[in-house]
């Protein structure tokens, strides 16, 4: 197969009569590059992947690889047979009355090689899912793991130059999740196949992927590492979903500058907490934004991660609530309390918590995000 150095996307529209299900939509995936769209249900993920599979005509925009439009919606139109693409389906889509052999070979007996060809690249390819061994059994004798690598291995024995997962283990319980999630993990490091994959699960998104396009409602809201997606989320919503659940309104009280250094005094139900940020270098543009989206008395929201909540006392940002409820997780617990006026908390301290303590948790200034208020 032709091996390609990117595919792009550009300016890509989707509608289903009235309905807008992608909107100006653009991505670049690289040679090698494991990509992860992740979104709630109907943000248009598998839409998008549908799209680029070829499976589903694009209403408007441009799909290429490398300068070669595949795509158009107008005068360019690869059928999904001759893109080159492979693609794994959620819900396995394998042939129940045939072999697992019969199953992966399938493609290549349609292409009619060789048969001692076909043999090898079969049992290579049932090598790299490690279902060596598994040939004469059918789908029905097998577990739903097994069931996802045999759909895996009939797909990169074709050998695609772009590999297309669509929710690929959503229907596998946790466990087999996070071995099928190494598995996939594991495959994409041996074959380095240019990859795109579709899932809700913020944890699949954060372990597998290069690059992780964060989709609402048919709009891209961030591109970036798995780091830059944790760690700086672009907007509310992005927070939100990836798993900032300190969400407060409150109000800026003043703003601090000292050289590189920014704070920003906000007032959550009558409690200050501090939001403090460091620029340096290239950073400066940040910082020239921030000035411009806050002022004296502007009414912003927070995003504070749970776990980035500690038990402890200090001179700021030190909140005195009581715990109404605590969950049980393992290693910690995650503790639900009020302070103010019913404003709630959620924290994962290190130490033991009880229902009905009043206890100080502490909130590292440079963990406190804000966003404007017109986010929420």
């Amino acid at each position: 197969m032709k091996e390609f150095n990117k595919l792009t996307i550009k300016n890509l529209y989707k509608s289903f009569g009235e309905l807008k299900v992608l909107n100006d939509f653009n991505l670049t995936v690289g040679r090698g590059e494991f990509v992860t769209f992740l979104g709630p249900s109907g943000c248009g993920k598998s839409t998008a992947l549908n799209c680029i599979s070829g499976l589903i005509p694009i209403t408007s925009g441009e799909i290429l690889i490398d300068d070669e439009c595949i795509d158009d919606s107008i005068n360019v139109n690869v059928p999904p047979e001759k893109r080159g693409f492979g693609m794994v389906f959620q819900n396995y889509a394998l042939f129940p009355h045939l072999n697992v052999y019969k199953n992966v070979a399938f493609g290549l007996e349609l292409k009619r090689l060789d048969k001692k060809l076909i043999k090898e690249r079969v049992d290579k390819a049932l090598g790299l899912v490690h279902l060596e061994g598994y040939s004469e059994k059918y789908p029905a004798q097998m577990s739903g793991g097994q069931q996802q690598r045999v759909a895996i291995a009939r797909c990169i024995v074709l050998e695609p130059r772009l590999l297309l997962f669509d929710e690929p283990l959503s229907n596998l319980d946790a466990k087999l999740r996070v071995e099928m999630r190494y598995e996939i993990k594991a495959l994409h490091e041996r074959l380095q196949t240019s990859t795109i994959y579709v899932t809700h699960d913020q944890h699949e998104a954060l372990a597998l992927s290069d690059k992780i396009v964060v989709m609402k409602t048919g709009y891209v809201q961030q591109i970036g590492t798995p780091e830059e997606i944790y760690s700086n989320p672009s907007n509310l919503f992005v927070a939100d979903f990836m798993g900032f659940r300190n969400l407060w309104s409150a109000r800026i009280d003043r703003i601090n500058e000292n050289g590189d250094e920014m704070e920003i005094v906000i007032n959550v139900s009558g409690k200050q907490i501090v939001s403090r940020r460091s620029y340096t270098g290239n950073d400066t543009a940040k910082k020239l934004k921030l000035k411009s989206a806050f002022e004296n008395g502007a009414e912003i929201m927070t995003a504070i991660r749970p776990e980035d909540i500690t038990i402890g006392d200090g001179e700021t940002n030190v909140v005195s609530c009581k715990i109404e409820v605590v969950e049980y997780l393992g290693q910690n617990s995650h503790v639900t309390a009020f302070f103010g006026n019913n404003i709630k908390i959620d924290a994962r301290p290190d130490s033991k918590a009880h229902e009905g303590d009043m206890i100080n948790l502490y909130i590292p200034p440079e963990k406190v995000l804000l966003f404007p208020k017109e986010e929420g």
